[in-house]
């Protein structure tokens, strides 16, 4: 595995190093220490796994406020999308700054997050596929999300939106009354 920093201060790409030979390849995609080199030691809690059917859906951004902020290492295994993550800690350099990366079963590029950032993508193909790796368990009670569109984060999503939840739709955008998270 190769950790490349993204603009996000302790957020990264993550690209595998697979073996291939004729039989097709292998190649790990966790493992804790590796992980560590990037200060990420924390159990993997929760292994989620997403089917996004239509391309221009967007998903997010979705993110978990004190005392279950979660870190998540996540992999598109079918299909391609445009991954988002926000910088939503009170006191990082790269506060309400966001990176996107493509991921896609191609490239089988990862990227880690780490807590106190938000996290959403829009889909490029039809049928896509993700696995989220957390550390922390979900918890409804912590559950909060930013607006795909706020103006305060201007994300220049690469298609035209075709489908959004309605709970996604309903999330309110930055104010002056937003200071981030404390961790």
């Amino acid at each position: 595995m190769q950790f490349i920093e993204t603009p996000l201060s302790g957020a990264y790409e993550v690209e595998l190093s697979p073996f291939i030979d004729d039989r097709g390849l292998f190649a790990r995609t966790f493992c804790k220490k590796e992980f560590t080199q990037i200060g990420f030691n924390k159990e993997i809690v929760q292994i989620n796994h997403s089917l996004t059917k239509n391309k221009g859906t967007i998903r997010g951004l979705h993110y978990q406020v004190p005392p279950a902020c979660e870190a998540k290492i996540i992999r598109c295994t079918q299909g391609q999308v445009f991954d988002v993550m926000v910088d939503l800690r009170a006191d990082s350099p790269t506060f309400l700054k966001w990176h996107s990366v493509e991921l896609s079963s191609d490239n089988m590029k990862m990227v880690y997050i780490p807590e106190g950032f938000a996290h959403g993508f829009q889909s490029l193909t039809d049928n896509v596929e993700l696995i989220y790796y957390t550390s922390e368990f979900y918890t409804p009670e912590c559950e909060r999300g930013l607006k795909f569109d706020d103006p305060a984060l201007m994300i220049k999503w690469p298609l035209t939106l075709s489908c959004i939840s309605t709970k996604d739709k309903r999330h309110l955008i930055i104010n002056d009354d937003f200071k981030g998270i404390f961790i």
